[in-house]
C-alpha cells in the first residue's frame, strides 16, 4: 500500500488545521504513505459540502457512521467536540480503521478507558491509533525533550506550566459549546490544561502522581449566540494546581481563558540540578537553555533559534532562520502517524497517553471539588512517561 484514504469528522477550527496538515505532509515530508482526502463528515450537508470544497476533501457524508464504513477510507481523523470522541473512535477501530483523535481523548476517564481497550484490541489486528497532542511536535519542545533525555538538565526538580488565553475575559462574549460540560467535559482545564499536562510529561519523561487544585468560573451566564437570552456556563474558566511527578519534582500548572492580553501563551519551564529550559508558544521557534555546569561568570540563559536542519522537523521546511508556525505542528504529527502505520509500529502519543492525561484532569476536578485536598493520580502500571517521539531532522521527515 502506497496511499491511504482519510476520512475526517468535523470541519471547524480543528478540522481546518488538520486539513492543512493533510495537504502539506506529502510535499514536505514524503511519508511512506500518501494521504488521499477521501471524505469529510458533518451534520449539515450544505455547510459540509462548502467546507469540503474549501479544504480539499473529495466527498461528503452527513453521518459519520457512513464515513467509517466507506471502502476508500482507511484512517479516520476525529475533530469533533469531546462528547463524541469515544463513540466515533471505538466504532472506527472496530471497523478496522486507523484513528487520529483530537485532545483531550474523551470527556471522562470511563470513556477514555473504553477507547484504550478498543485501541488495544485493534492493535492486535495491526490497526493503529494516536491522540492529537500537536504541541509535542513544536520543534523547540521536541528539542527540549531531547536535551532532558541526554541528561543536560540533570535531576529534574521543578516544572512550571501555564496556558494563558483571554478570549473569554469579556463577560458579554456569547455562549459556545466549549462552555457546556455535556459537550466539552470541562473548561480551561480540559481545553488548555490537557496540553500543558501532556507537554510537561512529554518533556520530562515523568508522570504526574498527585495534585492539589482550585478551579473557578468567573462568569456563570453568557448571552446565547442567537440573541434569545442567556445560557449557563457549566465549566471552569480557570484552573490552578500543584503536583508531584514520578521523578520527585515539584510542579505547578495554571490554565485560564481570562488572562487579559495573553492570546496563546503556553509556557513551560523545567529546572534541574545541571540546567534549565524555558519555552513560550507565542515565540514557538525559540527555546531558552541554561547550562548550570558552565562557569558562573559566563553562564546564563541563552536563546536557541530552533530552525536549523539538525533540529527536529525543521530540515523538511525552509532555510535556517525562516520561521515555522502553529499549523506546522499538525503536519509533523501526521508525518509521524503515517510513518508508524507504514512501519507497523505504535504512534505516539497513544490512547494510553491520552488516558494518563485524562486521569490527571479527573484528579484535578476531584481535588478542586474537595477544597484542594491532595488527590493521588491512579498509577496505570506503565512507569514513567512514554518514551515517545523520535522525529526526523535534516534529511528525514518523521519518526
Amino acid at each position: 500500500m502506497t496511499s491511504i484514504g482519510v476520512g475526517m469528522v468535523g470541519y471547524a477550527f480543528m478540522g481546518r488545521a488538520h486539513s492543512q496538515g493533510w495537504r502539506s505532509v506529502g510535499p514536505f515530508f514524503r511519508p511512506p504513505l500518501t494521504p488521499v482526502l477521501a471524505a469529510l463528515a458533518g451534520r449539515s450537508a450544505e455547510r459540509t459540502a462548502a467546507a469540503a470544497r474549501d479544504l480539499g476533501w473529495a466527498a461528503v457524508e452527513t453521518d459519520w457512521k457512513e464515513l467509517i464504513h466507506r471502502d476508500d477510507v482507511q484512517l479516520v481523523d476525529i475533530c469533533t467536540p469531546g462528547d463524541s470522541h469515544a463513540e466515533i473512535a471505538v466504532a472506527a477501530l472496530e471497523a478496522g480503521k486507523h484513528v487520529l483523535c483530537e485532545k483531550p481523548l474523551a470527556n471522562s476517564v470511563a470513556e477514555a478507558e473504553a477507547m484504550v481497550a478498543a485501541a488495544e484490541r485493534a492493535r492486535a489486528r495491526g490497526v493503529r491509533s494516536m491522540v492529537g497532542f500537536n504541541y509535542r511536535r513544536v520543534p523547540a519542545l521536541t528539542l527540549a525533550r531531547r536535551l532532558v533525555e541526554e541528561g543536560r538538565l540533570g535531576t529534574i526538580r521543578h516544572v512550571r506550566a501555564q496556558y494563558l488565553q483571554d478570549w473569554l475575559s469579556d463577560p458579554t462574549a456569547p455562549m459556545v459549546w466549549r462552555l457546556e460540560r455535556d459537550r466539552a467535559g470541562s473548561g480551561s482545564l480540559g481545553d488548555l490544561g490537557a496540553h500543558i499536562i501532556d507537554a510537561a510529561q512529554f518533556v520530562t519523561g515523568q508522570t504526574i502522581t498527585g495534585v492539589s487544585a482550585l478551579t473557578e468560573t468567573f462568569v456563570r451566564e453568557r448571552p446565547l449566540a442567537d440573541g434569545t437570552g442567556t445560557g449557563e456556563v457549566t465549566v471552569d474558566d480557570a484552573a490552578l494546581f500543584l503536583a508531584r511527578t514520578s521523578g520527585g519534582a515539584l510542579a505547578s500548572f495554571e490554565a485560564t481563558r481570562f488572562a487579559a492580553g495573553r492570546k496563546n501563551a503556553l509556557r513551560l519551564e523545567v529546572n534541574g540540578s545541571d540546567g534549565s529550559l524555558a519555552f513560550d508558544l507565542e515565540a514557538l521557534n525559540e527555546l531558552w537553555f541554561h547550562d548550570h555546569t558552565e562557569p558562573s561568570a559566563t553562564s546564563g540563559f541563552r536563546r536557541i533559534l530552533v530552525t536549523e536542519p539538525e533540529h527536529p522537523y525543521a530540515g523538511a521546511w525552509w532555510p535556517p532562520g525562516h520561521l515555522l508556525g502553529y499549523e506546522h505542528t499538525f503536519t509533523h504529527q501526521l508525518a509521524d502517524l503515517l510513518t508508524a502505520i507504514a512501519e507497523g509500529t505504535d504512534p505516539s502519543p497513544s490512547f494510553a497517553d491520552g488516558l494518563r492525561v485524562q486521569r490527571v484532569l479527573d484528579a484535578v476536578e476531584a481535588s478542586a471539588g474537595n477544597e484542594g485536598h491532595w488527590t493521588a493520580v491512579p498509577d496505570d502500571g506503565s512507569g514513567a512517561g512514554d518514551q515517545g517521539v523520535r522525529p526526523r531532522n535534516d534529511t528525514e521527515g518523521s519518526a
